[in-house]
């Protein structure tokens, strides 16, 4: 059990929120951002797309699963905090080893509850993601609002380079860590791996693992590459093709992988995801902006103009790529954002490139866009013919 303490959570533009800390005891700085998901609090937490960044999760009660080995995105939270209304005291999941609270103080990260998620949460929808400060370390108002303020920002920032890996690795070559869940000996998952087996290079600009499995499980052999690995380096693997992962941050910020990926584009079949989709769109030569609140949760609509269909989708992400910069730029925007116009997906005109805003593996979210895994196993399939014939 934690021992009950204060803890503060200051917003820039002056609001403070005080309730009870748990987690670790920290003082952090971040972006104040809100995520709309019900579950999943594990799977967010360890998201490195969320890395400089404090969440605050609008459902009211959370940690009533506890945490549960398997279900993580990376090694550990990359959320710098967490907000959160009410921490549940009880665990109750028969696939649950520890809780919450536990987990986040072993890991240094601070979190607070019993504050009013919803004003936090319209705060940030009505004056836009604000810098922040949470700390359990017993920091004054004054004092959590000055480092608040103090922060620099994520615009312009290479958050990437934080999160990437290390070296170069092949994904789970054994198959143990990509298995669909089965309880008493049922397979719970639709995913249906391909018979034939392409290999993709995936750079990891900070990538959840629910990626790397949902490609192992569709037929891929999954080499996985730092952020900043050359093209070079990326041939030198004889991809069939070339995945584009999530991450965190500013898009714009990381130009060795437009450089990278600009001179991949032309010989092999791509496809990006989150960051990689908006690292698709500068290699292309279109910009990106920052969003006022972002998009986060798993509920978020996209419609699909090509097809005529609409997908509920898992989001994460601050910035986004500017339609009329990639219709210029040899592109076709296919899907938008329901909910605001954005851009939710592309492909090339020509070459066998496409990219989704979305987590098409929708940890946490629905499982709508899980399909993308084996439209991508087609196109390879595609351009191997063309070239071939």
């Amino acid at each position: 059990m934690k021992e009950e303490q204060e803890a503060v959570f200051a917003l820039e533009d002056g609001s403070v929120f005080r309730g009870r800390a748990f987690g670790g005891k920290a003082t952090v700085v971040g972006e104040a951002v809100f995520n709309t998901s019900m579950t999943g609090y594990q799977e967010i937490l360890t998201d490195p797309s969320y890395y400089g960044q404090v969440v605050t999760m609008t459902a009211p009660q959370i940690g009533n699963y506890g945490i549960i080995p398997g279900d993580e995105e990376s090694d550990g939270p990359k959320a710098a905090g967490f907000v959160v209304r009410e921490l549940s005291t009880v665990v109750s999941n028969w696939r649950a080893t520890s809780n919450l609270h536990d987990f986040l103080a072993e890991h240094g990260i601070p979190g607070i509850e019993g504050v009013d998620t919803r004003a936090i949460t319209k705060r940030i929808r009505v004056k836009g993601a604000l810098k922040s400060c949470l700390s359990t370390e017993g920091l004054s108002d004054e004092e959590a609002l000055a480092k608040a303020n103090e922060w620099s920002g994520l615009e312009g920032i290479d958050y990437v380079k934080e999160v990437t890996c290390a070296e170069t690795y092949e994904w789970d070559p054994e198959s143990t860590k990509s298995n669909s869940f089965t309880v008493a000996g049922t397979n719970l998952s639709k995913d249906t791996a391909s018979n034939t087996k392409y290999r993709v290079v995936a750079f990891d600009f900070g990538a959840k693992w629910s990626i790397f499995r949902n490609l192992r499980r569709h037929g891929f052999e999954v080499h996985v590459l730092p952020a900043n690995a050359t093209a070079k380096e990326a041939r030198a693997l004889n991809p069939d093709a070339i995945f584009l992962s999530n991450g965190p941050g500013d898009p714009s910020a990381v130009t060795y992988a437009h450089d990278s990926v600009r001179d991949l584009l032309p010989d092999f079949p791509v496809f990006g995801i989150c960051l990689g989709h908006q690292i698709i769109s500068h290699a292309l030569g279109a910009n990106t902006y920052k969003l006022k609140f972002g998009h986060r949760g798993g509920n978020q609509p996209v419609q699909n103009v090509e097809q005529g269909r609409v997908a509920i989708t898992a989001q994460n992400h601050g910035f986004a790529s500017s339609a009329e910069e990639l219709e210029s730029c040899e592109a076709v925007v296919t899907e938008y954002n329901l909910n605001d116009g954005t851009v939710s997906g592309l492909r090339h005109k020509d070459l066998p490139v496409f990219s989704v805003q979305y987590h098409p593996e929708g940890a946490p979210g629905p499982n709508d866009a899980n399909a993308l895994f084996q439209a991508f196993h087609d196109l390879i399939t595609e351009a191997k013919k063309r070239r071939q014939g």
